[in-house]
């Protein structure tokens, strides 16, 4: 097996010039992805079809060499295959039938796994195609996350609806996020076994939660998931991502168990550092840097390869590229991180 240089990090090593990859970093931003999505139909064709799943995933490592390739496909594939429907349109996002108490208890389980088969075989392709340097990454969103698309049936801007449903019916709330924690570790567990070599659990909206709520929606529920996959897998690194966490991040690592935490562009850097001190980090470019290029691109990943370039550290977005960003701004961004000294 060739140097996998982002599991060096995971395993708590420090390696310069940093790993790096992207989130979202198979997308639209690329005219290649944009011709295969054509081809697909819907998108969600796209992340049930083996091949031209395989197909989207390889395509930013052929073209930049990132150290990482992250499985295509979606956060709400978890819904998906336990019942729900789910759809994109154009310029709305994911939209799914909003979910109630009686809705929740109606959950489908028995053939989840059925319905998650193209994914898993996209990932054993992928593990033989890919080189053999790269990590290969599994991952899937964290329950509360999912769970507040499940009950709005949308993205909102702060998510109010699923917090208030959790507020008013915990008990109902309850049993949709200890469901959703239960498959969606049953999914990483399976993405592993498929030869993913790590995993990522995004948590996009743990930023708009009180304290009370984040210990109980967030942390407990992902520390469930941490737990369940190393009972099988007790060696493979699993990042946690719970974006807009703030000071929250500090007891999130060590509460969960996560092997590496993910930051988010509004993380300072002296408390990314002071985070790497107890195990790998990752991010945290602010995505609108690369979008802007130029100066602002270059001070962006000069400041943060700066200090976070004595320990464990992975470059990559504090959240997803963008449709909008340049190919060119991309591969200066590479440049910059590869050659510093």
């Amino acid at each position: 097996m060739g140097q996998r240089k982002i599991l060096d990090v995971l395993r708590g090593e420090t390696v310069f010039p940093p790993p790096v990859w992207m989130m979202r970093q198979a997308g639209r931003y690329l005219p290649e992805y944009r011709e295969t999505r054509k081809q697909a139909g819907s998108f969600l064709d796209l992340c049930y079809n083996p091949d031209l799943a395989v197909e989207v995933t390889l395509q930013p490592i052929r073209r930049f060499g990132f150290d990482a390739s992250i499985l295509f496909s979606d956060i709400l594939v978890v819904p998906h295959a336990l019942g729900r429907d789910l759809r994109f349109e154009e310029g709305r996002g994911p939209l799914l039938t909003p979910i109630d108490a009686s809705g929740i208890a109606k959950l489908e389980t028995s053939g989840f796994h059925d319905h998650l088969a193209p994914v898993y075989e996209t990932v054993r392709r992928l593990r033989r195609e890919l080189p053999d340097e790269t990590t290969l990454l599994g991952f899937c969103g964290a329950p509360w996350t999912v769970a507040t698309y499940m009950i709005a049936g949308h993205g909102t801007p702060d998510q109010a609806p699923a917090r208030m449903f959790a507020l008013e019916q915990p008990e109902a709330f309850s049993a949709l996020i200890d469901r959703l924690a239960d498959c969606s570790a049953d999914y990483l567990i399976r993405q592993i076994d498929a030869g993913a070599d790590a995993v990522q659990i995004f948590d996009s909206w743990a930023g708009v939660l009180d304290e009370l709520s984040f210990e109980r929606w967030c942390v407990k529920p992902v520390a469930r998931m941490v737990a369940k996959v190393r009972e099988k897998h007790p060696d493979t690194p699993i990042i946690g991502f719970p974006k807009g966490a703030g000071a929250l991040y500090a007891g999130y690592r060590r509460e969960t168990g996560v092997t590496a935490l993910g930051l988010d562009w509004t993380v300072p850097l002296g408390t990314a550092r002071r985070l790497q001190a107890e195990g790998a980090v990752q991010g945290n470019l602010d995505p609108l840097r690369l979008i802007a290029g130029g100066e602002a691109l270059h001070e962006g990943v000069d400041a943060i390869v700066e200090a976070l370039r004595h320990g464990p550290f992975i470059f990559n977005l504090g959240h997803g590229i963008t449709p909008k960003t340049p190919v060119e701004h991309v591969e200066a961004m590479l440049k910059r991180i590869r050659e510093a000294e």
